[in-house]
């Protein structure tokens, strides 16, 4: 069984930085992606950031050239650096793992102020 642990979300004002970190654990094999989802109510849940199997990395055009997703592969964590908040960036981020299966974390409230 795959656990991931979101931490780091928080209330920041508008072009501020939160650093998000999603800890993994237990039988982890055959990574084929990791990246990072938003969501707000009433929407579907939208791609922020992914780290192919290959080590491709994209990024929702929104959050282009301010947000930056790495992993430490000693520590089995992702992270989702945020720079530059918007507003608009508010949303409860999620953390997924995709092996033969894909996993969620519980998610991590994500609060601008503008």
């Amino acid at each position: 069984q795959v656990q991931l642990v979101e931490s780091g979300g928080g209330l920041v004002q508008a072009g501020g930085s939160l650093r998000l970190s999603c800890a993994a654990s237990g039988s982890i094999y055959s990574v084929n992606a990791l990246g990072w989802y938003r969501q707000t109510p009433g929407r579907q849940r939208e791609l922020v950031a992914v780290i192919t199997r290959g080590g491709t990395i994209n990024y929702a055009d929104s959050v282009k050239d301010r947000f930056t997703i790495s992993r430490d592969n000693t520590k089995n964590t992702l992270y989702l650096q945020m720079n530059s908040l918007k507003p608009e960036d508010t949303a409860v981020y999620y953390c997924y793992l995709l092996t033969d299966y894909g996993y969620w974390g519980q998610g991590t409230q994500v609060t601008v102020s503008s």
